[in-house]
């Protein structure tokens, strides 16, 4: 196994067997104290490891603090909890074990010794829900990589501003959340060579949400240098929203004040119960960011993580190789029997009357879904994910672009289906595998690059603003098409 290099070389301390084939639990001294994990198919996989202080207390809505020291041997064999988060149905197992003390990530190698490229997952789950697993239980280790899975505060412990906080801290408030991501990369960046990783290439990837902060770690100051390649899974800066103002960020903190009765005391708010404060998150709302529906997805502005608009600064920051791309069919309404002037005036403000009648004269593609599916597909996913990939191609940052359109049983894709190709290595059409496209990126920094168990796969061209394509992923076959399908609707917004 590749672990027997590591444990004769002594890097490894004797532990208690974990199976009946006598493999020992790896040990690792970290800042912090001793972790000790497990063997899982020849990989060495840590769980729950700290990467910042327990967020209690007076640390509630401040920046990340250093790591705490711990005494003895820290279990890191077994899941942390997800950080605190309300039941959504698909999430019901986080949310039963769900904690403020989150701050921890996970890592699965396949030996602690070498210098390994680095992928570093960061979840999805609107900014409210969700946790770190899949790396730990994921396959990607087979080419070669190491494999690190980040937790981040959610909600309104991870987003909230106030106008308490921003006179405590300097003149900015809120995207703690973002704060708590670049705190574990630098983690990553001082720790991540004990585990057998390189320090010197790292490439972060996320979904939804997690790909929405991916694309907002392009544009923070604070986060250049600790990471050097990115992917973009459904999900970018603003989700097709306008950007959050500090003052519009401030006035939803207000919300929460008023219905804890704090009277603009930020320590009140500190005191409050975690169940306290989930149960009152639930009438906290942004009436402009999808009528109340996504108020942590609006993306604040705050002066300090986010000096200015994210778009800006991706285009001013060094350019990195990027792949960015989205679900054929991404979520929204499965009926039209609703307010479709609404919805168009919510996905395209200003122009909504316009672009309802454009997708009512359009042919509609059976694989896109109804109406309604589609205006918001388009609005929220497609659109944005286009205007960004022109960002990043237009000073030459090597950007490639991809669709995915594989469904259950032959239905319609979904919103994060494609997930389970990443992380499991499943095949697509023409037995192409999404994953092996990823892990060449992060490896060679081309997704057509080769890794440890690569297999031949349809080129994928890079993309062009002035003649984009895209990579396509079928039912049936996997091969590169023209890009910007949608820009015939996408021509009635600019959001991000």
């Amino acid at each position: 196994m590749r672990l027997r290099a590591a444990l004769a070389a002594g890097l490894l301390l004797a532990a208690a067997p974990l199976s009946a084939a006598g493999d020992e639990a790896p040990r690792i001294d970290i800042p912090g104290g001793t972790v000790a994990g497990a063997v899982i198919d020849g990989d060495a996989v840590f769980r729950g490891i700290p990467y910042a202080a327990p967020p209690l207390g007076d640390l509630r809505w401040r920046s990340p603090a250093p790591v705490v020291q711990w005494n003895g041997v820290r279990d890191a064999s077994r899941p942390g909890p997800a950080c605190l988060q309300k039941s959504e149905g698909w999430n019901r197992a986080q949310y039963l074990y769900a904690s403020e003390d989150c701050l921890t990530l996970d890592v699965r190698t396949p030996s602690l010794t070498g210098k390994r490229p680095v992928m570093v997952w960061i979840h999805g789950g609107s900014n409210r829900s969700g946790s770190s697993g899949g790396p730990a239980d994921s396959n990607m280790t087979d080419h070669g990589i190491v494999h690190v899975g980040v937790q981040y505060r959610l909600g309104l412990l991870g987003f909230m501003s106030h106008p308490a906080l921003t006179a405590e801290q300097g003149g900015a408030s809120g995207n703690y959340a973002l704060m708590d991501q670049i705190a574990a990369l630098q983690w990553v960046h001082d720790n991540i060579a004990r585990f057998g990783g390189d320090p010197g290439n790292v490439t972060i990837y996320g979904e939804s949400a997690g790909s929405q902060d991916v694309s907002l770690l392009l544009a923070a100051p604070q986060a250049q240098g600790l990471f050097h390649k990115a992917i973009l899974q459904s999900g970018t800066p603003g989700f097709g929203m306008s950007f959050r103002s500090l003052a519009e960020a401030e006035a939803v903190g207000l919300q929460l004040d008023e219905a804890a009765d704090a009277g603009g005391d930020i320590a009140t708010l500190r005191a409050l119960s975690p169940v306290a404060l989930l149960d009152l998150q639930q009438d906290v709302r942004d009436a402009a960011a999808e009528r109340g529906q996504a108020t942590w997805l609006r993306i604040t502005i705050d002066g300090k993580v986010l000096p200015e608009a994210p778009d800006r600064l991706i285009a001013r920051n060094a350019p990195k190789p990027v792949i960015i791309g989205v679900d054929k069919v991404e979520f929204g309404p499965g009926s039209d029997d609703m307010d479709l002037l609404a919805l168009a005036e919510t996905w395209f403000p200003g122009r909504g009357a316009e672009a309802l009648a454009a997708y009512r004269a359009e042919t509609p593609d059976p694989r896109r879904g109804n109406l309604a599916l589609r205006l918001q597909s388009d609005g929220e996913f497609h659109c944005p994910a286009d205007r960004l990939a022109d960002i990043l191609a237009a000073k030459g940052g090597p950007t490639w672009f991809y669709e995915f359109d594989v469904g259950e049983n032959g239905g319609l894709t979904r919103h994060a289906y494609e997930v389970g190709f990443v992380f499991d290595r499943k095949p697509v059409g023409g037995d192409a595998r999404m994953q092996d496209y990823w892990a060449a990126l992060a490896i060679t920094g081309d997704p057509n690059g080769r890794t440890e168990i690569a297999q031949p796969r349809p080129r994928w061209d890079r993309w062009k603003p002035d003649k984009p394509r895209q990579l396509f992923f079928g039912e049936e076959e996997s091969r590169m098409i023209p890009g910007k399908p949608r820009a015939a609707f996408c021509a009635f917004s600019e959001n991000f």
